[in-house]
């Protein structure tokens, strides 16, 4: 019994250590990094045209507010390009009213996509193509801005970083218990392998994006192969990151706050089979996969483990009674540690902080998008998406 207890002193002890680093690094990411907000200094000088794309399908519950919100900035130059992607509900009619009232939006509709794309590659494509601007900025459509600045402050970023690829990372509006209890942990998922110090090194191979906000000069775009490049990806913002990268050009990534949300899922449901696609889609290979997996257990569920176990053999009485109310002790400092981060990590990500103590519930939710996530490497297997099936080689 001593050995087992032993075992689990060892694997416990590292996951205290590496909570304790997380302190330093949310330290770091709260004086040393930027985020952009509605303060942040604006464009100035000559305008350059931006032109907004967005494929739609199906977003007739979104779409006003994504339109209106963004033909309400303060940028004097730019064009916003809508295009409908086989829309059945009245999405394509919504911007159709609105463009009737300002000339700078323009609705394209599709009616079909060619078997080797993506519906969102080739609405966006479609919609870059059909667009006069010399940057691209590319949203989503359940992306609500609320602050007129967004776009002029983004521009400012881009131009003193020169950064031909900059993605700004959205706020997540999250009203319901399982939104803020699951995605803030998902989130953290993609730190294991994104952190945003690495991403912005350019010496480093690290590339993401986050599709909510891209801002790309037109010339890039063009250099990496548009997404004609990236046509059969579901997780094409990951994909035109690392093809800035591969070509030799600078990406950034920057948070902010204040200046636009998104309200991703708002179900159980919706967000395990979200996030499972987004798990697939970043990850790319089953490695990836098992390994967060693994990760996501040691760090979030085993401290709890060790120190219900270690505690209750010890008040029971049993073999090696001290070694095992040690392991209860520091299974218990490793529990106190990381909700201790994860507060913090709350706060820094505009979470509910009162919910930090949830977090091994999400850790459970996660691990199950992730388990979901690696059925889709098996033969045969596919991936919905807008009611749109995918095979698997799809994002491989």
């Amino acid at each position: 019994m001593s050995v087992i207890a032993l075992v689990l002193l060892v694997l416990t002890v590292p996951v205290i250590l590496v909570w304790s680093s997380r302190h330093y690094l949310i330290h770091r990411q709260q004086t040393g990094n930027e985020v952009l907000c509605p303060e942040s200094q604006a464009w100035t000088g000559d305008c350059p045209l931006v032109s907004v794309i967005v494929s739609a399908k199906d977003e007739e519950a979104n779409i006003a507010a994504c339109v209106e919100s963004m033909l309400a900035q303060d940028y004097p130059n730019l064009e916003m390009i809508v295009c409908s992607d086989r829309s059945s509900d009245r999405t394509a009619q919504i911007v159709r009213e609105l463009s009737a009232r300002d000339s700078r939006l323009r609705l394209i509709e599709l009616q079909h996509k060619p078997d080797e794309w993506t519906g969102k590659c080739h609405g966006m494509w479609t919609a870059a193509s059909a667009s006069r601007g010399q940057y691209l900025c590319m949203i989503d459509a359940d992306c609500r801005q609320v602050s007129s600045r967004t776009i002029s402050v983004a521009m400012r970023e881009a131009r003193d970083r020169g950064a031909d690829l900059l993605s700004v990372l959205p706020v997540l509006e999250m009203r319901g218990f399982w939104e803020n209890v699951v995605q803030p942990v998902c989130g953290g998922v993609m730190m294991i392998w994104y952190r945003p110090d690495k991403v912005n090194d350019p010496a480093k191979p690290e590339a993401y994006a986050n599709g909510a906000f891209i801002l790309v000069r037109r010339i890039a775009y063009d250099a990496i192969g548009t997404h004609q490049a990236v046509r059969d990806k579901l997780m094409e913002d990951m994909h035109l990151a690392a093809r800035i990268k591969q070509a030799g050009l600078t990406l950034r990534v920057v948070q902010s706050r204040g200046l636009y949300v998104v309200r991703m899922y708002t179900s159980l449901g919706q967000i395990l089979r979200g996030w499972s696609r987004i798990f697939f889609g970043t990850f790319g290979t089953l490695k990836r996969l098992a390994v967060s997996l693994a990760v996501m257990f040691l760090m979030g569920l085993l401290p709890y483990a060790v120190a219900i176990t270690g505690l209750s053999l010890s008040a029971t009485g049993a073999a090696a009674r001290g070694w095992w109310l040690a392991t209860g002790i520091v299974g218990s400092a490793a529990v106190a540690m990381q909700l201790s981060v994860i507060w913090r990590f709350y706060g820094l990500t505009e979470a509910r902080k009162s919910l930090a103590w949830t977090y091994p519930i999400g850790c459970i939710v996660t691990l199950a998008a992730l388990v979901i996530a690696m059925t889709k490497h098996r033969r045969g297997a596919t991936v919905v998406w807008r009611n749109t099936t995918y095979s698997r080689p799809a994002d491989r």
